[in-house]
């Protein structure tokens, strides 16, 4: 992660993992810098299943993960100084919520980075994507149960309405890509195959979907962005201090 120096002064020392999954990055982080991290996640098996394997690690006392929803976080204003969402925001149904929460548990000064699909950012001339690419996504979204997603210059105009700093973005598109043909690869194994008949509709539905996936990437429609900015430090004294944002 660029955005964190190996400067000690500079390591976080509470971390929230938003949508945290079984808790991969949350472990990482607490191992890297000695952070006390908390993951939430919408699932109670990915809950559990990233608690035992804190424990398996000897990390229980540093990483923990509980059942929480993301735009009702069940942390007081400015507990965290990172705030850390992975392959999250692409599965809110409201941006604006998302980015505000991310933000009021932030800490002043606290460093916020979320990793995220997006699709294409607009030309100055479009009022939205064209239709062909508006049909890709649904289907998609259909497929992955996902609402509608925005582009990294929506993330920065959010994040630029909650007063937020420092605001950057990058494309790491061209690294991501090659993920979906090798996890298609992988599939097409008898091992990879008889899993995936015995997982199911759903995701025989996921599936079947990854080629659509390949072809957004393709043609520069969908994005793997990156959107890091930094919660205002606290106002001097004899200054107000600056309000936490809510939506």
């Amino acid at each position: 992660m660029p955005v964190l120096a190996d400067d000690p002064t500079n390591k976080p020392k509470t971390i929230v993992d938003v949508g945290c999954g079984i808790g991969g990055s949350s472990r990482y982080l607490a191992n890297k810098y000695g952070a006390q991290c908390s993951g939430i996640t919408l699932s109670p098996v990915q809950a559990e299943r990233g608690n035992a394997l804190a424990a398996a690690q000897g990390l229980s006392d540093k990483a923990s993960f509980q059942v929480a929803d993301a735009l009702e976080q069940p942390f007081p204003d400015g507990q965290f100084d990172l705030v850390w969402s992975m392959e999250s925001g692409e599965h809110m149904p409201n941006k604006q919520k998302f980015v505000s929460e991310l933000a009021r548990v932030a800490a002043p000064g606290a460093t916020i980075i979320i990793v995220t699909w997006c699709h294409r950012n607009l030309a100055p001339s479009e009022d939205s994507l064209k239709p062909d690419e508006l049909n890709l996504l649904k289907k998609i979204c259909d497929a992955y149960y996902l609402p509608d997603w925005c582009s990294p210059s929506d993330y920065v105009k959010i994040a630029e309405s909650l007063s937020l700093e420092d605001i950057k973005t990058a494309d790491w598109s061209e690294n991501v890509a090659p993920f979906w043909p090798a996890v298609i690869q992988s599939a097409l194994t008898w091992k990879g195959l008889t899993s995936l008949l015995r997982s199911g509709w759903k995701t025989i539905k996921g599936a079947l979907v990854m080629p659509l996936m390949i072809q957004g990437y393709k043609k520069g429609l969908i994005k793997f962005s990156i959107i890091t900015c930094h919660k205002p430090q606290a106002a001097i004294e004899g200054e107000p201090e600056a309000a936490s944002p809510r939506v």
